[in-house]
């Protein structure tokens, strides 16, 4: 039988620090900082990077794809409205037609092709971590978020205070879905108005966030469900082909911004 390396638990430890360290040392500094690895925030990394572009994507939760893995109700499968479809054939997802333009598909098997499709594209995470603030300067340009570890949060005050750190890029994106935790760190300092989402109506919403996504402030551009909590639109629900395409269009206005 054909034996494992004779490899140390210091071995591995180290492994592990120095390698996180150093691509955490490279990412401080990046053309785009996405916050949100839901499945927007992956779409629009995965373009990005593609492009040669720096990203990476912060994520609050020790998993990716937001609610891509369950669909809705707790069963797994995840409904796409055309013309969304032709991102399950560029992932390689299998899906089946329902109704007219209306399509199904295993949630993990496209959550785990989309992760794996910004992966392969170049796309790095910060899981586990949370967005505190912005970084903004006097011209009321962002350049950055303000993030530290998710388990911070649950401490109780009176026992320690973890100071966050702060890492820098030419854009951001918000793609918290509703919680819009970017925007919402811009109308607690009086730049812009949020309106929140509004009630569910599946006709009209994907629509209204391809056409609503884009920069809401210098620096900052809203993709997905966050575009909806951001202008007012109401909810699309378990339907996830706004979502895609929004990170889609959110990435060629980065771009765009880039050159």
């Amino acid at each position: 039988m054909e034996k494992f390396s004779p490899v140390g638990e210091k071995d591995i430890t180290r492994a592990i620090v120095t390698e996180f360290a150093k691509q955490f040392e490279e990412y401080v500094e990046s053309d785009c900082v996405i916050i949100g690895g839901g499945p927007s925030g992956l779409m629009a990394g995965r373009d990005l990077a593609r492009a040669g572009k720096k990203v990476i994507i912060v994520e609050r939760n020790n998993y990716l794809g937001g609610g891509f893995w369950i669909g809705g109700y707790l069963m797994n499968k995840v409904t796409i409205r055309h013309p969304a479809e032709r991102v399950l054939e560029e992932l390689g997802i299998p899906y089946s037609e329902v109704n007219r333009g209306l399509f199904v598909a295993d949630g993990p098997h496209a959550c785990s092709k989309l992760i794996a499709a910004a992966c392969d594209a170049g796309v790095k995470f910060a899981n586990m971590t949370v967005f505190e603030d912005l970084v903004l300067k006097e011209d009321g340009q962002l350049c950055g978020a303000v993030i530290n570890w998710t388990p911070i949060s649950a401490l109780p005050r009176e026992i320690t205070c973890v100071d966050p750190v702060a890492i820098e890029s030419l854009v951001l994106i918000d793609a918290t879905g509703h919680d819009a935790q970017v925007v919402r760190k811009l109308e607690e300092r009086g730049l812009i108005k949020t309106k929140g989402f509004g009630a569910m109506w599946v006709e009209r919403s994907e629509d209204l966030i391809m056409e609503h996504t884009g920069e809401v402030h210098p620096g900052l551009i809203v993709t997905g469900m966050a575009v909806s909590t951001t202008y007012g639109l109401p909810r699309m629900g378990p339907t996830f082909g706004g979502m895609l395409l929004s990170g889609e269009k959110g990435a060629e206005i980065v771009l765009s911004k880039l050159k």
